[in-house]
């Protein structure tokens, strides 16, 4: 097996004992670059202890979390391989944003320029030389994000992102993430938007109690767990579709909207045997998995309060 990138976030047999509280629990997984992974459970679950544990922030007591083979605090310079907000930013609340930035590209050997880069990538221009104490909980999170790509970093992780976005913020996370993805980074979010992740998300690793419950593309996710991908059809003639949909094996379920709800055959082939039934169409739509139901299926009965 060929050895991880220096990008790609692996964790192997991560464990961490709080006394008698087992926080994270013989945790394994890995994050590929040039996708965005969702980290999800419910609260309680070991998110932020596992990512605190991937910053160097926690000691394991067993296992590793590491950016290809090394940890983070072995990285030579950290600034510019990982980037991460765990929390929404802090600064002086008398600093204005510009200079709380520049505070930080001087302590990490960076230009001043780069403040006014990242300002812009977040959308913070107009208010670069607010003071802090002025800043919305959302304009924090655009600092924080700021702050995190200060030294273009290969990887970026962000714990709960979109608080404090309003919905107009969330769409510009959700592309501001894809495009970072897109660039070959490898970007880690933890986030309890099932909906948003979503749309956002490429790979999901779901988590419950400190165990891994789940890992792998979205669509797989979905697929395996939701009974597949489904199709939605409305028809003035549902007998006679549901006929003609008989002798091609399809799983054929009314819907409580009067649609019907079929599985086992695409829409093209449902298409198809509608028109050579003589079969009117008033709706075919192809409908996904829900990550939400799918989420609450996989974590009943396992979360924990911490």
């Amino acid at each position: 097996m060929s050895a991880p990138g220096t990008d790609e976030i692996v964790v192997e047999h991560l464990t961490k004992q709080y006394k008698k509280l087992r926080a994270v629990d013989d945790l394994s997984f890995k994050v590929r670059s040039g996708r965005v992974t969702g980290f999800l459970g419910p609260n309680g679950a070991g998110k932020t202890t596992t990512l605190r544990m991937l910053l160097g922030l926690v000691t394991p007591t067993a296992g590793t979390a590491t950016f290809g083979s090394r940890k983070y605090t072995d990285l030579s310079d950290p600034v510019r391989e990982v980037g991460a907000v765990l929390e929404a930013s802090s600064a002086h609340r008398g600093r204005t944003g510009r200079n709380h930035l520049r505070m930080i590209c001087r302590a990490a050997g960076l230009p001043d320029t780069r403040s006014d880069e990242v300002l812009e990538m977040v959308g913070l221009t107009p208010a670069a030389n607010r003071k802090f104490k002025g800043y919305s909980l959302g304009m924090r999170q655009r600092l924080g994000i700021a702050a995190a790509m200060l030294g273009d970093p290969k990887v970026l992780i962000l714990d709960e992102p979109a608080n404090g976005l309003d919905p107009e913020g969330i769409r510009w996370m959700r592309d501001l993430l894809k495009a970072l993805a897109s660039q070959g980074r490898t970007v880690l979010v933890s986030s309890h938007l099932l909906g948003e992740m979503q749309l956002l998300a490429d790979d999901v690793v779901i988590v419950a109690a400190g165990k891994l419950i789940r890992q792998g593309p979205v669509d797989e996710v979905l697929g395996d767990l939701s009974g597949g991908v489904q199709v939605r059809v409305r028809t003035p003639q549902a007998e006679e579709l549901t006929a003609a949909l008989s002798e091609l094996n399809a799983t054929v379920t009314p819907g409580a909207d009067g649609s019907l709800v079929v599985h086992g055959v695409e829409a093209a082939a449902i298409g198809h045997a509608a028109f050579t039934a003589r079969v009117e169409l008033h709706e075919l739509s192809t409908e996904r998995g829900d990550l939400e139901q799918v989420f609450l299926q996989l974590t009943a009965g396992k979360a924990g309060i911490r």
